[in-house]
């Protein structure tokens, strides 16, 4: 029996546009050019995708459950309409202050993710658009892998390098469609040296 094929996002400045303000209803979720579909690829490729996202605006007052709940909604609807799914979304709803062990850059949400899907973190990749979501892969063992969207969008030269320096296992993509373009390729190549090897 075959590992499932298990990947991690993070969710505004990965799949959807970063607000400032936090997404508080549908139609504040814009989602990233090209995001949903770089995410279809990867599903019709039998790569499973789950989101972890920090939520600190519940903790605040700012979101309720119920609007959560409606703006993930939507996610799936839009995702739907491009032939993607996200499997799953992991999210802490926790405040800075409130010390709890979900919230990124803590590992916790990956580790539920782990425990929920039998994986093993080293072999599932985290899509991250903060040095602090980059943090959190490097502490629960997932590769990390920064897209340039999001917060990571006006990073200049100077600024990525520091964050590479802090976590440098990182691999840098412009976005989420070079991610894909990326992780295809090196499976691709895998499964072909494997198929060379005689493995099955």
């Amino acid at each position: 029996m075959h590992p499932v094929k298990l990947l991690i996002l993070g969710r505004d400045g990965v799949l959807n546009v970063y607000r400032d303000d936090h997404v508080k209803a549908p139609e504040e979720w814009q989602p990233v050019p090209g995001a949903l579909e770089a995410l279809a690829r990867l599903n019709h490729a039998g790569w499973h995708a789950v989101v972890a996202t920090n939520q600190a605006g519940i903790g605040r007052g700012m979101i309720d459950m119920a609007s959560v709940n409606a703006v993930h909604a939507y996610m799936h609807r839009q995702l739907m309409a491009v032939g993607a799914r996200v499997d799953a979304v992991f999210f802490c709803p926790h405040t800075p202050e409130e010390g709890c062990d979900c919230r990124k850059p803590l590992p916790g949400m990956m580790r539920d993710i782990a425990r929920r899907y039998g994986a093993d973190l080293a072999e599932v990749p985290m899509v991250c658009d903060t040095l602090r979501d980059l943090q959190a892969a490097a502490a629960a063992g997932c590769p990390p892998h920064l897209v340039l969207t999001g917060r990571a969008a006006d990073l200049d030269d100077e600024a990525l390098a520091r964050i590479v320096h802090q976590v440098p296992q990182t691999l840098v993509h412009r976005d989420l469609a070079a991610f894909a373009d990326w992780l295809l390729k090196s499976h691709e190549a895998a499964d072909s040296t494997a198929g060379t090897l005689g493995v099955a």
